[in-house]
């Protein structure tokens, strides 16, 4: 990525801990991660400047629950890790490949995510977005 400025590295930073924040507040993480990508508040990430972009991963949660109607509680949960990776990531997503959110997480859902952290954590994050890619396109080719 030629034009990966501090501020978007810390949105990317921003959004990991929001997903982490989530397993804190006892949400179901698949369910999340749904409700999160397809959201108004991950739309407003996605836009050039939005107040939301620095409002912090506790108003964002807020937002997001208030949006939603309440998130959903109990259910499967991720290890933080793989929370924290998967928030970072698609955030970079949208700056590597200008893919909205929504775009996104039809191309790696929570599942995929969650089954590809552990071979996918390690490799740089632009490299990790190809492979996600190239195997939503083998299974949908």
């Amino acid at each position: 990525m030629t034009d990966f400025s501090l501020e978007k590295r810390q949105l990317c930073d921003i959004q990991g801990r929001l997903f982490e924040l989530s397993l804190t507040h006892g949400y179901d993480s698949p369910a999340f991660i749904n409700t999160f990508m397809n959201s108004r508040a991950a739309a407003a990430l996605d836009d050039t400047y939005d107040r939301l972009q620095w409002a912090g991963e506790e108003y964002i949660l807020e937002e997001l629950e208030e949006e939603s109607g309440g998130l959903k509680k109990a259910g499967e949960t991720y290890p933080a890790e793989v929370m924290y990776w998967a928030g970072y990531t698609y955030r970079y997503w949208h700056y590597y490949t200008g893919e909205t959110s929504q775009e996104i997480y039809k191309t790696a859902d929570a599942k995929t995510m969650d089954e590809c952290w552990l071979g996918f954590h390690t490799l740089d994050v632009a490299m990790a977005v190809d492979d996600l890619k190239e195997i939503f396109d083998q299974k949908h080719g």
